[in-house]
């Protein structure tokens, strides 16, 4: 599956696309491992968490505290609790939302999302959360990007 970059070009469009509320930009409908109904992950997730892990939405940039962190750790998926992402594999891309470079293996799945612009959704393997999207301008030695809203992400500390 080809990767789309994304260039400063059209970093506005990818922008629109991303607070237009998300709509379509959902999981593909399928059967995860995890899978409550609307009420019970309205229940379980704050009303950020839902409308970014449910319904496609991605938070402002810079707004995530997560995107500080550097303590040792991992990224665990805040709808099931799925490790994501090691700290080892955190970068700051500048973008305003936590980047990776590698997922945990088995830990993601993409498909296609054409809200705007053509780009790769990255969402949870275990319960189909919308994490966020993945770009073919990051570093060595993936050459990837992870790009990560971090109200779908819980960060739990390797020394606690």
């Amino acid at each position: 599956m080809k990767i789309m970059g994304r260039t400063k070009r059209n970093l506005l469009g990818v922008m629109a696309a991303a607070f237009s509320g998300g709509a379509g930009t959902s999981a593909p409908a399928r059967s995860y491992d995890i899978d409550y109904s609307s009420a019970e992950w309205r229940r379980r997730l704050s009303s950020e968490q839902f409308r970014v892990l449910r319904r496609g939405g991605t938070e402002p940039p810079f707004a995530s505290p997560l995107l500080k962190e550097r303590r040792d750790g991992t990224y665990a998926c805040a709808g099931c609790g799925l490790a994501l992402f090691s700290s080892a594999t955190k970068f700051d891309s500048g973008t305003g939302w936590p980047s990776f470079w590698k997922p945990v293996d088995g830990a993601v799945a993409m498909h296609a999302d054409a809200t705007g612009h053509m780009r790769n959704e990255v969402h949870c393997r275990r319960c189909g959360g919308h994490l966020g999207h993945v770009f073919d301008d990051g570093p060595k030695p993936t050459g990837l990007r992870y790009c990560i809203n971090g109200a779908a992400l819980e960060f739990r500390n390797d020394e606690a």
